[in-house]
């Protein structure tokens, strides 16, 4: 049962299922269970979500939540997700805490990976 009040899901818009399904399952491993053509679920290892057909994308600057995912070895991650065909939107950069890059997904929805380790 999924703990009271907490984020349970969290749900992208994207133009091209298969490319973001290729992209985050090479990226990031995450695993999908389609439910029809217009919508694949996601499991990341923690946490559930899905893609839903449309033609938008999720973006800080346009004011939408920013997803920020978690990686011991930032510029790995970084390298990882330009190879799988992701967009680098923020450069690595240090914050109070760690550092960490955004990207852009082949949808154009924008997430962010931090580290607390390295630089």
């Amino acid at each position: 049962m999924p703990a009271d009040r907490t984020i349970n899901y969290i749900e992208f818009a994207a133009s091209d299922l298969d490319a973001v399904k290729a992209f985050y399952s090479k990226a990031f491993d995450w695993s999908f269970t389609d439910y029809g053509p217009d919508y694949a679920a996601f499991n990341d290892g923690q946490m559930d979500g899905g893609f839903h057909r449309a033609p938008l994308s999720s973006s800080a600057a346009a004011g939408a939540a920013l997803v920020v995912l978690y990686a011991e070895d930032l510029e790995a991650t970084l390298d990882t997700v330009v190879a799988c065909g992701g967009r680098v939107v923020k450069p690595i950069f240090a914050f109070p805490g760690g550092r960490r890059f955004h990207f852009a997904d082949p949808a154009g929805n924008e997430l962010a990976v931090w580290s607390d380790r390295g630089g």
